[in-house]
């Protein structure tokens, strides 16, 4: 990639992870292959960003946008709970080196798109708080309801939100959902821009920054790549300002 390529780079947070390929098995940095694939195909150059705390925020003067990924449960003693049993244990170094690549990304002026995890950590790093176990909370386990399987519900889009503006409608027939955790307190500066059925906040965004949004579900996985084009665009803008 040359300094005269126009296309934005984009920054992925990666899991650290015991992994196997060939004869090894070993702890690696990974991230499925979507995320990538999704960047690529909207016109960016995905990144892949290991969670190394105090390390990969010095990334963020050659990036033009941040993605935060979809992972493990963030440590409810950053939201000042304490962890349920349905909750996975804390990772965390993935977790302190998100944050810090957050705060300098929002700092930096950089677009921000978080999925799944990604939104609980815009969340609380804004001061709100997750339900750790939405069965407990719903009665249903529809967001997760087979291991390992991603399933599918539709979800309904504030009509004054950027996220309207991306998908170009306000109601979805189904999106890829996996998740048993969810927005309880919405964090300051945030506002909801999408729920599910059953009132689950399915999106959130800061309408005082030019891109900051987050959702739910896992965009990666479906054909829709609208919120991909729109990060896309946003950091293309940024990218051509920095140039």
């Amino acid at each position: 990639m040359s300094i005269d390529d126009p296309r934005p780079v984009i920054g992925l947070t990666a899991y650290s992870a015991p992994a196997r390929w060939g004869v090894w098995h070993a702890e690696a940095d990974l991230l499925p292959r979507a995320y990538s694939e999704a960047v690529a195909r909207a016109g960016g150059v995905p990144v892949l960003l290991p969670p190394v705390a105090g390390v990969i925020e010095s990334v963020l003067p050659r990036l033009d946008g941040v993605l935060l990924a979809g992972g493990p449960d963030v440590d409810p003693g950053r939201y000042g709970a304490p962890r349920s049993p349905h909750t996975q244990p804390p990772v965390h170094e993935r977790d302190a080196a998100e944050a810090g690549l957050l705060a300098g990304a929002v700092d930096g002026g950089l677009p921000v798109l978080g999925i799944c995890r990604g939104m609980h950590l815009l969340n609380v790093a804004r001061g709100g708080t997750l339900h750790q176990h939405l069965p407990e909370v719903l009665g249903s386990d529809e967001h997760a309801a087979e291991t390992g399987v991603f399933g599918s519900h539709p979800v309904r889009v504030a009509p004054d939100s950027r996220l309207a503006a991306l998908l170009g409608r306000l109601e979805v027939d189904g999106v890829p959902t996996y998740h048993h955790q969810g927005i309880d307190v919405v964090g300051e500066g945030l506002r909801p821009a999408a729920w599910a059925e059953d009132g689950t906040v399915e999106a959130l965004e800061d309408p005082d920054l030019p891109f900051f949004v987050a959702v739910q579900w896992h965009p990666e996985m479906g054909e829709d790549l609208t919120i991909f084009d729109g990060l896309i665009e946003a950091a293309r803008q940024r990218h051509q300002a920095r140039v």
